[in-house]
């Protein structure tokens, strides 16, 4: 692991390759492990960069009641300064979503390239931020595992191999409870970004597992037909979390992308 301090807290990441850099900003409750896959795989193309959020793996543990997506935007801006870049392709999946359109919204200048995975560009209804809320009570209550069972039945595809049944679990009960309780209060309070997507000038790609039930490909067809110039790829045999069920068709959707963003 490497580490880095970004503003008032220390972030640790993963780093394979050289060259122009690529962030990978993981989901909840995860870590950099949900990217290690692609880290192999497209060391060759870029400098690959997976940090753990703050609160999040090897990172600083966070005191805050609230993990706000602006504050995950700014944390990412400073560590693509911190590292010697002016700009990243930045690649993101569900929460790390929310944080990547905070990121174009707040620091634009940093982005070169976008990909948005499993996510939405939405706030939370009123009933899944009541959700979220009584997520939170059964984590004070009995700990990171309590969610294991559930998120692994929501998250993943049915019929999901054991790797990736396993890498769930392993980051999961990795997470602390504080960092799960702040980052379900920070986004049920996350803005509506929709109107943001129509502002995206930076090459974009929207992906999707196609049995994704959280964040489906209709949403993420509707988001890319809502950025100009974006494509839209939906991944055979993934559920919410594509990199881990089906790691070589995400790495190979990603190096065509860049491939052609490079020209």
């Amino acid at each position: 692991m490497h580490f880095v301090e970004v503003r008032d807290t220390t972030l640790a990441y993963q780093s394979r390759g050289a060259g122009d850099l690529a962030v990978f900003v993981h989901g909840f409750p995860l870590d950099h492990r949900l990217w290690l896959d692609q880290l192999d795989a497209l060391g060759d193309l870029r400098q690959c960069v997976a940090p753990d959020l703050r609160g999040s793996g090897w990172s600083d543990p966070v005191t805050s009641r609230v993990l706000s997506m602006e504050q995950l935007a700014d944390d990412l801006a400073e560590l693509i300064d911190n590292l010697g870049h002016t700009t990243a392709d930045v690649v993101s999946l569900s929460m790390g979503g929310y944080a990547a359109l905070a990121l174009w919204e707040r620091h634009p200048d940093r982005v070169r390239s976008l990909v948005l995975m499993d996510t939405r560009s939405g706030a939370d209804s009123e009933a899944g931020r009541a959700a979220r809320r009584d997520t939170a009570e059964r984590v004070a209550g009995e700990g990171s595992g309590v969610l294991v069972a559930d998120l692994q039945k929501a998250l993943l595809a049915p019929g999901a191999g054991l790797a990736a049944r396993v890498r769930l679990r392993s980051m999961i009960e990795a997470t602390a409870p504080e960092t799960i309780v702040a980052s379900l209060e920070g986004m049920a309070r996350r803005a509506d970004r929709t109107a943001t997507l129509s502002s995206i000038t930076v090459p974009t790609l929207v992906m999707v597992g196609e049995a994704d039930g959280l964040a489906p490909p209709d949403v993420a067809e509707h988001m890319a037909e809502l950025i100009s110039g974006a494509g839209c790829v939906v991944i055979p045999g993934a559920g919410h979390l594509p990199p881990i069920e089906t790691p070589e068709a995400v790495s190979e959707a990603l190096r065509e992308f860049w491939e052609k963003a490079d020209g």
